[in-house]
């Protein structure tokens, strides 16, 4: 509020900024982007996985998979790498979306993102209906981008 003659409060008359409603990316191109991402998993990070703690790796003894913290700290730190300096990851980019602050549309910080990436396990827990949520939203969130302050747009470029 600004202040008048005799210090007395008035009302602003300047009005909020309305943002132009953004194009949100369908459930079906947020799930497209998943697979692209799950494919390139497959075919670059397995090979790297096998070399480094062998194929035994992939068998059921708990004893083995002995690397599942390094390698879930080192999937997390370029998942939110790709996200924070590209935007989105590279199915997403693929397909033409990107992840933005669902405040400002301008980037998110990278402890959002984090925020982000840990509240998958919130969006997967109870039979992927945390990701399914996307599909009926009006601003088709996830429940991780709810909790992030996120959504994912399509690129304007």
């Amino acid at each position: 509020m600004a202040r008048g003659e005799g210090g007395a409060a008035r009302p602003s008359l300047a009005r909020p900024v309305e943002l132009p409603k953004p194009d949100y990316a369908t459930f079906w191109q947020r799930a497209a982007a998943l697979l692209v991402d799950g494919l390139i998993v497959v075919v670059i990070a397995m090979p790297i996985i096998v070399v480094a703690f062998g194929a035994a790796y992939f068998s059921l003894d708990p004893v083995r998979r002995s690397g599942d913290l390094v390698i879930a700290l080192v999937v997390g730190c370029l998942i939110v790498g790709f996200w924070r300096y590209c935007g989105a990851t590279p199915g997403k980019l693929a397909l033409g979306i990107k992840i933005v602050d669902a405040n400002t549309g301008g980037v998110p910080s990278t402890g959002r993102l984090v925020i982000r990436l840990l509240c998958y396990l919130l969006s997967a827990a109870p039979f992927y209906l945390g990701f399914l949520w996307a599909a009926i939203d009006r601003r088709k969130q996830a429940w991780h981008d709810k909790i992030a302050g996120t959504i994912v747009i399509q690129e304007t470029d």
